[in-house]
């Protein structure tokens, strides 16, 4: 288990500077890549890794046809605007014929595990003639895999998983001893403008993370249309996360006067510090019903939005 770095006791340049160090020894002369999904953690290891490496590190998005509306420009043009050029990989086939038929969450996730390391990751290597891959891990993401929580796509070493020996590449993980609130410092630090290093959290399996059941193209572009509504309205919150999540069971409502059987969202936010435990948001309730209202006229497929106002624990942020 990693040793913690609490914030308090967190000198972001002492960390940046030894982080670098020991990047640069263990890199060596060869080459690194990472993946960019414009989430807080992996934006700040790809900045760590660009200020320790230069060119040396390959940063790519990865195109699951899993993220958020318009996210990979986003993301290019953020980067590019520090220097860092960013490659688009588009690998949606990949991974939705990966997740076909599946409905059990630990399977999901490990379906997702799978294609990205077994198969986009590990031919982006080999292409590259990289030996390493870095990982945005943070301590959370350990703690909750090791207790059985949920596994994170991420994870390997924790597990008893040798990346080396599995995927033929070394992993690279600078930010396994802080919690996001060190994170965002670090972010800070390097230079990351706000818009990054201050994001809401956001999955590594993306929006996979947020459909419960099947993961299809069409139940993925629901959830990423009420996503992008509930990400609109919560934005001035401050709440540390908000998100749209698409249940699997249809329910009964009424559309022109008829019974219909439509899908439900669930809303969530939430009040936290560092993930480990969350309390949801007490919005106004304007702010719900305009949520729901918004939700309900945009996407006819839906009939019932619903706000969870369960702790963590016994709930979790992410609904998968």
């Amino acid at each position: 288990m990693s040793r913690e770095i609490k914030v308090q006791d967190l000198n972001p340049k002492s960390f940046i500077d030894e982080k670098v160090k020991e990047i640069r020894r263990v890199v060596g002369k060869g080459l690194a890549i990472n993946a960019l999904s414009g989430g807080v953690d992996s934006s700040v290891v790809t900045a760590l890794g660009h200020r320790a490496l230069g060119g040396r590190l390959r940063s790519y998005y990865i195109d699951t046809g899993l993220m958020r509306q318009g996210e990979g420009k986003q993301v290019v043009d953020l980067f590019a605007a520090l220097g860092i050029k960013v490659e688009i990989v588009p690998a949606g086939r990949e991974f939705f014929h990966a997740l076909k038929g599946i409905t059990d969450p630990e399977l999901k996730r490990e379906a997702i595990t799978q294609t990205f390391y077994r198969k986009v990751f590990k031919k982006l290597i080999l292409d590259s003639g990289a030996t390493c891959l870095f990982h945005g891990t943070i301590l959370t993401d350990i703690d909750e895999t090791v207790a059985g929580i949920k596994r994170q796509h991420n994870i390997f070493a924790q597990i008893g998983i040798d990346p080396q020996k599995e995927f033929g590449y070394k992993i690279i993980e600078p930010l396994v001893e802080l919690r996001k609130d060190g994170v965002r410092k670090v972010g800070q630090a390097l230079g990351l403008p706000e818009a990054l290093f201050n994001r809401i959290p956001f999955p590594g399996p993306a929006l996979a993370a947020r459909v419960l059941g099947e993961v299809t193209p069409e139940r993925v572009r629901i959830v990423r249309k009420a996503t992008t509504i509930v990400e609109k309205i919560l934005a001035g919150t401050g709440s540390f996360q908000y998100l749209a999540v698409l249940h699997e069971d249809r329910v009964t409502g009424m559309r022109d006067g008829k019974r219909v059987f439509g899908m439900q969202i669930e809303v969530r936010c939430w009040e936290s510090l560092d993930a480990r435990i969350a309390a949801p948001t007490h919005l106004p309730w304007e702010i719900l019903e305009k949520m729901a209202s918004h939700i309900v006229s945009k996407l006819p497929e839906v009939v019932s939005v619903t706000y969870n106002i369960a702790t963590k624990p016994p709930s979790t942020i992410e609904a998968v």
